[in-house]
């Protein structure tokens, strides 16, 4: 009952009211700390796992709007699976809006501070990393992915007692305190009020976000070897532009293009390798470093069926570096670029979540894009059943996964 007493802490440190009956897993209202007033929104765990519907992402999208609108503290409480896989892609497009909404509140220098409840996985950590600090209850768990899919994605029984202590150490409070320092441990008795004063003392904006993005490189082996880079010759590049340079490492390209008769920056996840802390690192830093010298346009290319499901991954917090590449196609076009994205291939969870919520319009190569919530395999770890309905473009359309259908005319290889 940690997270309910945390819980109950913090309602009555901003004197919580509700301002509407709860949707699903969602209540609004609102709070006062010092005498201002703050915006407080609500996620618990009333159902699947208190996860995030279209309906709650609608709701909770219209809050970060306001946030934005009136540059107002907003107070996150979040206890929550993540998208609720079993709505498939109608939940996918929903928490695109949603976090699309967020990144403008972010952004906009709106205070936003997270309190988190029991658990924390996937859209949901991608939520809490929105805001400049979180505080954990003791049973707080938060990762990319809940133990269930890391044990599926490596072959191993989610019950193994070792794989279980593993898990626990690494997704404990204790060791995400000991990794940033914006992470602080809350236990019984604390005092949450003083905490909200220091989390909401100021809003994050494209400055702050980016020295985020400095000291996550700080998490990595000083001394491991840096991947080469290499000149990349593509097909569909050579499809779409009618000249370009790219150049490749460990499956993030970045390059520039003409397409009709404009010059274009573009980046991107390739080759269906899962986005690991470094290639998100690397293709956050691509992006980062366009926000000095705004291009008129970036395309990002994406074939990447999800994150790195692991253990070593979560270790040093994965969500804040694809949240870290959010922030940054979010502070470009906030510089006047115009960002879409492409889908080559494989897409879907929060990598998915993270590229087009930026982005104007995501177009879908045909015969070759696929667009899922998350991979048949992590899905039935999730669900305990598998699903391999094949969705067609209308369906993307449709969820709001996709505007744009590009036809390359390339024959996609036989599974």
């Amino acid at each position: 009952m940690t997270a309910q007493t945390l819980l109950e802490a913090l309602r009555a440190a901003v004197a919580f009211e509700p301002a509407a009956e709860r949707v699903g897993n969602l209540t609004l209202g609102r709070g006062t700390l010092d005498g201002g007033e703050v915006h407080v929104a609500l996620v618990e765990n009333f159902i699947a796992s208190g996860s995030l519907g279209a309906a709650e992402d609608e709701r909770l999208a219209a809050m970060f709007e306001r946030t934005a609108r009136d540059c107002a503290p907003l107070v996150l409480y979040i206890d929550s699976a993540g998208a609720r896989v079993s709505e498939g892609l109608r939940a996918l497009g929903g928490f695109r809006t949603l976090y699309r909404a967020g990144l403008a509140a972010a952004l906009s220098g709106a205070p936003i501070a997270a309190v988190l409840g029991r658990n924390c996985y996937g859209g949901a950590s991608m939520l809490a990393h929105l805001a400049r600090e979180r505080l954990f209850g003791p049973d707080t768990q938060l990762a990319m992915s809940g133990p269930a899919v890391i044990a599926a994605s490596s072959g191993v029984d989610a019950l193994d007692a070792a794989f279980r202590a593993m898990a626990q150490a690494t997704f404990a409070q204790a060791s995400r305190a000991k990794a940033a320092p914006a992470n602080a441990a809350w236990k019984i008795g604390d005092d949450v009020a003083a905490w909200l004063r220091k989390a909401l003392a100021r809003g994050d904006d494209a400055a702050s976000l980016r020295e985020r993005h400095a000291k996550l490189r700080e998490r990595f082996d000083a001394a491991a070897p840096e991947p080469p880079w290499k000149a990349a010759r593509r097909p569909e590049l050579e499809r779409i532009y009618t000249s370009h340079e790219a150049r490749q490492c460990d499956g993030v390209i970045e390059g520039h293009g003409e397409r009709d008769g404009v010059r274009e920056a573009f980046a991107g996840c390739v080759d269906n390798l899962p986005v690991s802390s470094a290639r998100a690192w690397r293709f956050a830093d691509i992006v980062w470093q366009h926000v000095d010298k705004p291009p008129a346009r970036l395309q990002v290319y994406l074939d990447s069926a999800s994150h790195a499901a692991r253990l070593d991954e979560e270790k040093r917090i994965l969500s804040e570096y694809i949240v870290d590449m959010a922030a940054a196609l979010a502070a470009l076009e906030r510089r006047g670029t115009q960002v879409g994205l492409t889908i080559t291939g494989r897409a879907g969870g929060g990598v998915y979540v993270a590229l087009a919520a930026p982005a104007r319009r995501v177009a879908a190569v045909h015969g070759m894009a696929r667009i899922e919530v998350l991979p048949g395999m992590a899905v039935a770890a999730i669900l305990g059943e598998s699903r391999d309905d094949t969705p067609s473009f209308s369906d993307y359309r449709t969820a709001g996964v996709a505007e744009d259908e590009l036809r390359l005319g390339i024959v996609p290889p036989s599974p």
